[in-house]
């Protein structure tokens, strides 16, 4: 199936800015059974629009808009095809034991580490301890076997509901309501399954909901992006878990961008210089290449927000710099102990440190 994407970001702000500095995580990746025909990436003001890949293959495009203005829209256009997934044959998974030995042992272009270790959105705490009790998250039957009773119990126990948390809540908020929206699904789901050893990262990206010849009602939005779940499988490689729809290795997914969690993949992350009260807005839509060209829906996401305080702004950047230092500190200790234990000590590159007023969050 070819797919035709059109992704609509705006960011208006109330007096306008000065200048504004973005990077942008929208186009969808070549790899594994996908495969990004065409893409199209317009920036209005006109920006010189330049691209880089993160440390996890991710193409990433940032412009810098100078000058006054009330406005950035970024559109992104794309055309994606994405190969019919075979269902998974349980026989052919393996094993515990093959899991720990893939793991151990992980081929020239794999390297897991970084999909073990607690991350900013997706790690323990008391609350998330109680839930893998009640849900039996142990080393038990097969690791296909866990993330598949996995996938439907979160599928039972969350209800979806948009705008019950904000692209910031820790997994606490989502753990407490029992609802929230796919990205909190996903940190929920990786959490539980890393300290059980199963290199899990986070997916950001599209799903398509319309087909006249399917019947079932998915809970995550149309018109928004989506954000699941990739999990080694032994035998079988990463395969996709979507504890929103609860689906497992689906064709309708889209793939943009791979992390640890969120804060590595964010569509949207900026900066601009200005006081002004700004409002973000996304509209999305996914729909087969040979269909007649679709409906601009209305946006999915509107974010307003207020200027932070001139007096308390200073403290609060000091403060989230050291927050990051300690995060990035602690990570690069966890993971070179975690290879001492291999034999090799090769440090693992350095996120990306970037601030945002408003970033777009999957639904």
């Amino acid at each position: 199936m070819i797919y035709s994407v059109l992704h609509t970001t705006t960011f208006s702000y109330q007096p306008a800015v000065r200048e504004s500095v973005m990077e942008v995580r929208l186009q969808p990746r070549s790899d594994g059974p996908q495969h990004c025909l065409t893409f199209e990436l317009e920036v209005s003001p006109a920006a010189n629009i330049m691209q880089y890949r993160d440390f996890m293959g991710n193409t990433v495009h940032h412009f810098d808009i100078a000058g006054k203005h009330s406005e950035v829209k970024v559109v992104a256009r794309s055309s994606v095809e994405v190969q019919t997934i075979p269902a998974i044959n349980a026989p052919d998974a393996g094993s515990w034991d093959d899991l720990d030995r893939t793991v151990a042992s992980p081929s020239p272009n794999d390297d897991y580490w970084e999909m073990l270790l607690p991350s900013q959105f997706a790690k323990s705490t008391p609350q998330l301890e109680a839930l893998a009790r009640d849900l039996r998250c142990e080393r038990r039957d097969t690791p296909l076997q866990l993330l598949t009773e996995l996938t439907q119990s979160m599928f039972e126990t969350f209800d979806y509901v948009p705008k019950s948390t904000s692209v910031n809540s820790p997994i606490d908020h989502a753990l407490e309501s029992r609802q929230g929206v796919c990205q909190d699904f996903a940190h929920i789901m990786i959490a539980l399954l890393r300290p059980l050893k199963i290199p899990c990262r986070y997916v950001s990206g599209y799903m398509f909901h319309r087909d006249d010849n399917d019947e079932t009602k998915y809970r995550s939005v149309e018109g928004a992006s989506h954000a699941w779940v990739e999990a080694v499988i032994p035998n079988l490689g990463w395969i996709a878990f979507d504890p929103t729809n609860n689906l497992i290795g689906a064709d309708r997914h889209i793939r943009v961008a791979l992390g640890r969690d969120y804060a590595d993949v964010p569509p949207t992350r900026g900066v601009h210089k200005g006081d002004a009260q700004s409002a973000l807005s996304v509209a999305v839509t996914v729909s087969p290449s040979d269909a007649p060209p679709p409906i601009q829906l209305p946006p999915t996401l509107v974010i307003h927000s207020r200027p932070t305080p001139r007096t308390n702004r200073i403290d609060y950047e000091q403060q989230q710099q050291q927050q990051q230092q300690k995060l990035l500190v602690g990570r690069t200790e966890k993971v070179l102990s975690f290879r001492a234990q291999r034999g090799t000590l090769v440090s693992p590159p350095a996120p990306r440190l970037c601030c945002s007023p408003a970033s777009a969050r999957p639904l």
